[in-house]
């Protein structure tokens, strides 16, 4: 017989391999634990028992199990509602539903189990998982805990199953029938009993192997039992026992007494198959949270890529996007690593991805991180998004590499003015098109109402101020509510900032009141502007406050287009939920009188901001025509700001491409602006390293840069664009070899991408690429993939995946504690190429206000004209001679950064005089848009 010792050391055994295995887990991802949920309907004392034991065996293991009961009022509906959340969280590995339901309402058991998701089922007990165990899938199933302990038991015995006569008495689903599957596929010649088998004792006195569990109190006789079997007693019944204290005893389905005289081996009950069936559900936990880790390996990718159908001429835009039919959004997130409850679908073809990923994949390593650029832009275009969806595509459905393209959300002012969409272009495109261009999924307009919402809370403070006495503000600041005053959280802050160690609203002194009350801006001093996502040059400039409820309070002011807005550019910089919040709070609106400045969080509103922002904060999931996957996310202008999308959206990628794959991103103009903000503030703050630039260069451009004629967007080009000119285009390229020089100060290798066009001849194109070399460009490569996807950028991607494992030693321009000034003044000499610098008066008594405040280690995000590397927009090529004029400083605090103001720099567009909204309509019996492209 099996002792009860041994039966303790085996049961000790099995447990302490279960704590070397999740170790081994953790080893692989510190962050990793398995997870258990027991779900229990009702409070039944048995089921308290047993679920008490299980979670005493998790816990001794390692693994992390949950107790999640439901009332006994709970219906069928609720407990299917549990069991699908449960299902859909990532951090649960297996799921059992305590039976029996205690419900004052009928449920459907079979229903209840067969809902848990089967790689979850670690009780075994779905339909699927009974389908595999009983066709012999004994590797791609849950194995139902009681069947498994047995045989653990039979093989610690010693005794081979194979070949054996073995006896199933019970036909449960829970026990009898996978028993007899369960031997069946360990090649026993089973036979399964039941109530109605004729001859049992016979049956019995033949088995080799005896396995029962039908649920009646030593019915089996020791005299019925084979010399030597084995016999495996899951019975659990209580009889009378006058001895006990409770009046009963436990007892198995087998009389022990007289069994134990002829068995070879027998296990007792109580504590035999109880414990080691315990054991199982925690081996099976464990086996689900392997299967786990092993099939999302982050990097480790299953993804389908879409096949082109190039057409010749090249089909417009929206032809082309409109012929490819996008893969379902959560189809392509499973493909890249992504779980369900990671992912917010919006509709089949765009999705958001949640930010708990981070936490998810921190211990992962990056993947190799590159950011697209361009030669100083003109009005013809030089194709920077074409050519990094064209790379991402090359990199991916051509080197199948895992890629990652992250590039900014489109402003909804230049698709309907005079720009049009933007995604890309050709065969190398973010779709569906007019999802990418149109709303999205609400980013920009929650950055309207945040901005908005501070800026109501400026002038409504200013009035509200000028109109009361310090005690009447206080008053109504902190207002009587069930007869006592109470400070809010975010007005604690406040008190706190003031050196205000108080909580008790009645305990202030008079000049206490009066600092906590009166922000006490100066209305000419304020900086916050309104925004609307909509070209209107008539908001330029305005005067608010002439209603006459304003009591005469008017002031000049305006608006700007919302990805203008500081909200913008602290979505694009920040790195979690806190963070944000934290930048909202530091958002400068204004200076007092006394010269402090005024912050969103001393308005009381910042927590607001945060609620508005709470789902923008989230990246967009899109995918390029050959099924890449694309992170859409923030959009911040390229010249008050950063013009770079989010780093969240970066970090995000470049851990689920791995280590060998591949992050691309756009940095807004060119290199002189985008890649040195790029550079300077966007990986200053997110500590990441970029490995390769991509400088995105065009003949055509380069001709004007040589002195070619003005061209006009939409106005046939002269001959010195569509001939063969290689004196013009030699002369231009010293725009281009200023901009690799540029990259070059950051101590990395540039690759320059080559757009060809269709007027471009062999002469021209090699002679960019020969000249792009002589300039120490790692190499340069002309590129199709407007034409022909990502076949076209396929040399441009072999390059990058080469330049990648270059050496380099990634480097700032400058370091922050450098006084504001002398940052301004390396950037334009070392970026643009200018002698000096001039501070005129506002931007002097900026430096000195901004330096007084604490605002001086700021970087430096230079708002310049994006048509020349000097700051007339006139200047091709490279400018040489010239001093650069700031005429004011401005301080972006909540995004982390002061702009310099170079020239003029209008903050919304214009319509022009035909609009981009003439062509646009809807089909109402399609729905489809037209026109947008």
């Amino acid at each position: 017989m099996l002792s009860c010792i041994w039966l303790e050391l085996l049961n000790r055994s099995v447990r302490e391999r279960l704590k070397k295995d999740v170790e081994q887990m953790k080893l692989q991802d510190p962050n990793f634990r398995p997870g258990l949920v027991v779900l229990q309907v009702g409070d039944r004392d048995d089921s308290n028992l047993y679920i008490s034991m299980k979670l005493k065996a998790a816990a001794e293991i390692g693994i992390n199990a949950t107790h999640m009961r439901l009332p006994k009022t709970a219906t069928e509906e609720e407990v299917l509602h549990s069991i699908t959340e449960v299902n859909e969280n990532s951090s649960v590995h297996g799921l059992i539903v305590q039976l029996p339901l205690d419900s004052v309402h009928k449920i459907d058991t079979e229903k209840v189990t067969n809902a848990v998701a089967p790689e979850k089922d670690v009780d075994g007990l779905t339909s699927i998982n009974a389908g595999k165990l009983s066709r012999g899938d004994l590797r791609d199933c849950f194995i139902p805990c009681t069947p498994s302990g047995c045989m653990e038991l039979i093989r610690q015995t010693g005794v081979s199953v194979a070949g054996k006569r073995a006896v199933v008495i019970g036909r449960s689903k829970i026990v009898g029938a996978p028993m007899h599957d369960l031997l069946l596929w360990n090649h026993a010649t089973v036979t399964t009993c039941h109530s109605k088998t004729a001859d049992l004792p016979g049956e019995v006195s033949r088995a080799d192997i005896l396995v029962v569990g039908i649920g009646k109190a030593e019915m089996v006789k020791g005299e019925w039992i084979k010399k030597g079997a084995v016999v495996i007693d899951c019975g659990i019944n209580h009889i009378p026992d006058e001895t006990k204290a409770s009046g009963k005893r436990v007892v198995g389905d087998v009389h022990y007494a007289s069994a134990k005289e002829l068995a070879g081996f027998i296990t007792p009950v109580p504590g035999g198959v109880g414990p080691m069936t315990v054991a199982m559900l925690m081996a099976n936990t464990v086996l689900s949270a392997k299967r786990f880790l092993e099939s999302h390996q982050p990097g480790k990718w299953s993804i389908s890529y879409t096949k082109l159908d190039l057409q010749k001429p090249v089909p417009s835009d929206i032809v082309i996007s409109r012929s490819c039919v996008p893969k379902p959004i959560d189809c392509l997130a499973r493909e890249v690593g992504l779980l369900s409850d990671e992912v917010e679908l919006f509709g089949k073809t765009k999705a958001k991805v949640q930010l708990k990923i981070i936490k998810r994949l921190q211990a992962q390593p990056d993947g190799k991180y590159v950011v697209v650029t361009g030669i100083t832009p003109t009005p013809l275009g030089e194709g920077k998004s074409t050519t990094t969806i064209g790379l991402v595509q090359a990199l991916g459905a051509h080197m199948k590499l895992n890629v990652f393209a992250c590039v900014r959300q489109p402003s909804q002012g230049p698709t309907f003015g005079i720009k049009g969409g933007a995604a890309g272009g050709g065969y190398s495109q973010v779709i569906p098109m007019e999802e990418f261009n149109l709303h999205l999924t609400g980013d920009i307009h929650a950055i309207t109402a945040a901005n908005n919402l501070v800026a109501a809370a400026v002038d409504a403070r200013i009035f509200h101020e000028s109109t009361q006495s310090d005690k009447a503000l206080y008053n109504r600041l902190v207002p009587l509510s069930g007869g006592q005053r109470k400070f809010s959280p975010i007005q604690i802050n406040r008190l706190k900032k003031l050196g205000i160690e108080k909580t008790d609203p009645s305990t202030l002194t008079e000049e206490e009141i009066t600092r906590f009350a009166r922000l006490d801006m100066d209305p000419s001093s304020v900086t916050w502007q309104r925004v609307l996502d909509t070209n209107d040059r008539f908001l330029r400039k305005i005067t608010i406050g002439q209603s006459p409820t304003e009591k005469g309070y008017t002031r000049e002011a305006q608006f700007d287009i919302t990805v203008a807005s500081e909200i913008m550019a602290v979505l694009a910089l920040t790195s979690s939920l806190e963070d944000m919040r934290q930048r909202l709070a530091k958002m400068v609106v204004a200076t007092s009188r006394g010269g402090q400045p005024i912050t969103t969080e001393d308005l009381g509103v910042s927590g607001a901001l945060a609620v508005l922002m709470k789902d923008a904060i989230k990246p967009n999931l899109m995918q390029t025509l050959e099924g890449t996957p694309v992170f859409v996310h923030a959009g911040p202008f390229a010249n008050i700001a950063h013009g770079n999308s989010s780093i969240l959206a970066d970090i995000i990628a470049l851990k689920l491409v791995g280590p060998e794959g591949f992050v691309v991103t756009e940095a807004g103009f060119g290199a002189d602006i985008g890649m040195e903000k790029f550079f300077n503030i966007k990986c200053r703050y997110s500590g990441l390293r970029p490995h390769v630039v991509v400088l995105v260069a065009t003949v055509r451009a380069l001709k004007m840069h040589g002195g070619g004629p003005t061209v006009t967007a939409g106005m046939p080009l002269p001959k010195e664009y569509i001939e063969e000119n290689l004196e013009l285009l030699e002369k231009g390229c010293s725009n281009m070899t200023k901009q690799i020089e540029n990259a070059q100060h950051f101590g990395l290798p540039v690759v320059v991408a080559v757009n060809a066009f269709k007027t471009d001849t062999e002469a021209e194109l090699d002679l960019v690429c020969n000249m792009a070399k002589a300039a120490r460009a790692f190499d340069a490569v002309r590129c199709s993939h407007w034409a022909e996807g990502g076949a076209g950028a396929l040399a441009l991607g072999q390059a990058v995946q080469r330049a990648s494992e270059a050496p380099s030693k990634f480097k700032f321009l400058y370091d922050l504690e450098l006084p504001i000034a002398d940052k301004i003044r390396i950037i334009a000499q070392k970026i643009y190429g200018a002698d000096d610098i001039e501070l005129l008066p506002e931007a002097q008594h900026k430096v000195e206000l901004y330096t007084k405040q604490g605002f001086s280690k700021l970087p430096i995000c230079m708002a310049k004209t994006h048509l020349s590397l000097s700051h007339e927009a006139d200047k091709k090529g490279v400018p040489t001679g010239f001093i650069v004029p700031i005429r004011d400083i401005r301080a972006s605090v909540g995004s982390g950064f002061l702009f310099p103001l170079v020239g003029t720099m209008p903050t919304i567009p214009g319509l022009p005089t035909r609009p981009c909204f003439y062509d646009i309509d809807l089909d109402p019996e399609t729905e489809q848009v037209n026109g947008l492209f």
